[in-house]
């Protein structure tokens, strides 16, 4: 009988190593934009197995296994998976954030933040930074996705915001801290439980001493720190305590960073020792504030629909019928002309951006986010094409530390990989319809 059993498990074990063997994909025929900033590739042959890329060339110099299955990539480019390196996915859009706390918080792990992840992957973000959930959940949802269990883009959780004092009614997602040894502690527990990254926010009201401990117990536990950027003071005290990357570009309307700001973020970058400073600037959310104001059409589109119940979508559509009421987004026109000036300001001192748009928050959808701050990058601002897309690939996988994974198109990396139609490089709105996902090897899409 054991013998049997175990004919029985070797047959079963040979039938799995020939199908994984036999799980040979070839992308052929597109321009491949590797993720490191070279000239495309024309006429791009992607060898994938499994879940791994084991060749990279073109048709001229790349063998096409026999057993593969041929996948044309013609008229497409092709680049590696986006990253967004702030999402927000237990929050969908919804214009009414208490309401959304109080009513939703129980459908967080095992529908909101599902749909939210899945969301993301089908817009072609396969891997993004979550900044700001519940732990259980944010642990939980993180972990379905790596096991296989839901679909959706890989996520690196925060858990909960580390601050001076939450705000009511927000404790499970918002810690706060109250002395260094205090500080210490959440931060142990959050490392503990297992999070990528330890997110602040309001730092300016810690104390100094709070806001070391802080920094410095993250890094004892190998965790890099992100924090708000939003004030001038929340930026100093950043800088001063080794933040290894900051967030927004300020909801002030004031035009410019100050003087002395600069003039510490000049030095943090002149100081190679301690790698780029990294920036996520999320501007799209400010910029096109007045435009979805009134152009609501961007609600019709029923890609967020993905994954959430039929009440939660009508509910999501009623809280933003009237953008103009929303006290969230009344300075929202005076701002829009600082957005340009601290862009420029950042890239002049050598600050490495990274895409990031806090998606989920009011009137921004997972579906939606990423390619709209990489057009308002682009045709707005007047980035690189190369740069922008280079900010939603290899500097965000080298930041989280799995550059040897992800990131880029490379042999022996995860085939974390997309194509659209077109193009990218001449018309990155391109990138609001992705026409091929495929990510650990999975075509998706």
């Amino acid at each position: 009988m054991i013998n049997r059993i175990l004919s029985i498990l070797f047959i079963l074990f040979s039938i799995l190593i020939t199908a994984q063997e036999n799980n040979v994909k070839a992308l052929v025929g597109g321009t491949l934009i590797d993720g490191f900033g070279s000239d495309p590739i024309k006429n791009s042959v992607v060898i994938i197995k499994g879940e791994k890329i084991v060749s990279v060339g073109n048709i001229e110099n790349t063998i096409i296994p026999s057993n593969a299955e041929i996948i044309s990539t013609e008229g497409m480019t092709v680049l590696p998976g986006l990253w967004d390196m702030h999402v927000h996915t237990k929050l969908t859009g919804h214009s009414d954030y208490g309401y959304w706390d109080k009513v939703y918080q129980p459908l967080w792990k095992d529908v909101i933040m599902p749909a939210s992840v899945h969301q993301l992957l089908m817009a072609g973000v396969t891997s993004a930074r979550d900044l700001g959930a519940p732990l259980e959940e944010s642990i939980a949802v993180r972990d379905a996705v790596n096991n296989g269990e839901i679909p959706g883009a890989t996520l690196y959780v925060s858990g909960p915001f580390i601050q001076h004092k939450p705000y009511p009614g927000t404790e499970n997602s918002r810690w706060g801290v109250n002395s260094p040894e205090d500080g210490r502690r959440k931060v142990k527990k959050l490392a503990t439980a297992g999070v990528d990254v330890i997110k602040l926010i309001d730092h300016d009201q810690m104390t100094m001493d709070e806001l070391r401990a802080v920094v410095d117990e993250a890094h004892k536990n190998n965790l890099k720190v992100v924090a708000h950027s939003h004030r001038p003071e929340e930026i100093r005290r950043g800088l001063e305590v080794g933040v290894d990357c900051f967030e927004h570009t300020g909801l002030s309307s004031a035009p410019r960073y100050p003087d002395d700001v600069m003039t510490m973020i000049k030095e943090r970058t002149a100081d190679m020792s301690q790698g780029p400073l990294f920036w996520c600037p999320t501007v799209e959310v400010l910029y096109n504030f007045e435009y979805n104001r009134d152009n609501l059409e961007f609600i019709d589109d029923d890609s967020w629909h993905l994954g959430l119940p039929d009440s939660v979508i009508v509910d999501i559509k009623n809280s933003v019928q009237h953008p103009d009421r929303l006290p969230y987004f009344q300075l929202m026109p005076s701002r829009k002309p600082t957005l340009e000036t601290k862009i420029n300001q950042l890239l002049d001192a050598g600050v490495v951006l990274m895409i990031g748009t806090d998606s989920g928050i009011p009137m921004k959808f997972h579906s939606q986010s990423t390619w709209h701050e990489l057009d308002v990058w682009v045709n707005e601002f007047g980035i690189d094409p190369m740069y922008a897309i280079r900010g939603a690939t290899y500097w965000p996988a080298l930041w989280m530390g799995v550059a040897d994974e992800v990131g880029t198109i490379t042999p022996g990396k995860y085939a974390d990989i997309i194509a659209v139609k077109g193009d990218v490089l001449r018309y990155i709105s391109l990138l609001q319809d992705v026409d091929m996902v495929i990510k650990h090897g999975k075509r998706y899409k």
